[in-house]
């Protein structure tokens, strides 16, 4: 592999990880422009009363300065008062994976999925999980049910294109959902350039396909 095609392989699997911080988190002021930011997860369409609203806010706020602990503990406190809501489960599973806690990652997912077994962020964390543990085939299925239930959900479209370009070694998977991602987002520059890098790489395919026929 040339250190080029490294390079663009790493980044490719560390950038699920950046956007952790936001998958799931909830708030009712714009959103900032971040790669596969999910768009439709909002407090407000969760129904949350107003005084819960900004405990919820407020959690998310310390979880995306990065105080994994403080947010934590802010969650399970919401979650005391009003547990019905999947998206304090998903930032919760969100905390787990990123402190290598797969298990109790997998608990809060099912919990989440338990509310509602269609909520497009936490089955794409189903998938995120899943992928790390090496499960790809499952991951799949994870990420295909987030984008049937949400065809919008841009980040789980990011993610089925990782997996098909590096793990399933499906080209014409992973331009498909990268093309999505895209006209989802508008404005990703580095996934234009491997869309680009991925059209080339099919197109060699095909055309030797062609002349082996």
């Amino acid at each position: 592999m040339s250190l080029r095609r490294f390079t663009s392989t790493a980044v490719r699997l560390l950038l699920p990880a950046a956007v952790l911080v936001v998958a799931g988190c909830a708030s009712t002021g714009p959103k900032p422009a971040i790669r596969g930011q999910d768009k439709t997860i909002d407090a407000s369409a969760q129904n949350i009363p107003a005084q819960a609203l900004t405990m919820f806010e407020q959690a998310v706020a310390i979880m995306a300065a990065g105080d994994f602990v403080d947010a934590e503990l802010r969650f399970k406190e919401f979650l005391l008062q009003y547990s019905g809501y999947p998206g304090v489960y998903v930032n919760l599973a969100i905390i787990h994976a990123n402190n290598g806690n797969d298990t109790a990652a997998e608990e809060a997912i099912d919990a989440a999925l338990g509310l509602d077994a269609d909520y497009p962020p936490a089955l794409n964390q189903q998938g995120m999980l899943l992928r790390r543990n090496g499960k790809f085939i499952e991951a799949e299925a994870a990420y295909l049910k987030a984008v049937t239930a949400s065809p919008d959900y841009a980040l789980a479209h990011y993610n089925l294109g990782v997996l098909n370009e590096l793990y399933l070694q499906r080209l014409d998977a992973a331009l498909r959902h990268f093309q999505r991602y895209q006209e989802l987002v508008n404005e990703d520059k580095q996934v234009e350039r491997w869309i680009a890098d991925l059209s080339r790489r099919v197109m060699a395919n095909k055309r030797t396909a062609n002349a082996v026929d």
